[in-house]
């Protein structure tokens, strides 16, 4: 009695290959190759950066880009109070996954009284090549 059925579900299986000559191609290698785009990581960090631009930076959707947490320490000790002191780092966590597919980190930083007060930054450490000019959020920057 199970033999029907499986025999049933064989022959529509079969059924497709039939309708194609076995080893058939509809287009040579060379010619798939031709019809997709080049792929280029510059250009699509770079597009990937204007869209996340539309965020404010040190957000999740456009973390700050640095080289690791060596960077992320460099760029944030060039940022400033509204009093021109630098902010307290305090605890970095895991900060789920940014515009570039990568998981971003957060820094919790603090001004104290002084303007901006607190604030959390995501960061993509996995840009050694990038090194960012503009003050995230409502810090000031120090452009050395």
């Amino acid at each position: 009695m199970h033999i029907v059925p499986l025999l049933a579900a064989t022959a529509l299986l079969a059924a497709p290959a039939a309708a194609q000559k076995l080893g058939a191609r509809t287009s040579s290698p060379d010619q798939m190759l031709g019809q997709a785009e080049p792929l280029d990581p510059m250009a699509e960090a770079d597009r990937i950066a204007e869209a996340a631009a539309s965020h404010s930076l040190g957000a999740l959707e456009n973390p700050v880009r640095v080289g690791g947490p060596e960077g992320a320490r460099a760029y944030m000790g060039r940022l400033r109070c509204a009093n021109g002191s630098r902010p307290l780092i305090g605890s970095r966590s895991s900060g789920g996954v940014g515009p570039y597919g990568t998981i971003t980190e957060r820094y919790a930083l603090d001004c104290g009284d002084s303007a901006p007060g607190s604030a959390i930054l995501h960061f993509d450490f996995y840009h050694a090549e990038h090194v960012e000019r503009l003050a995230a959020g409502k810090f000031g920057i120090d452009p050395n």
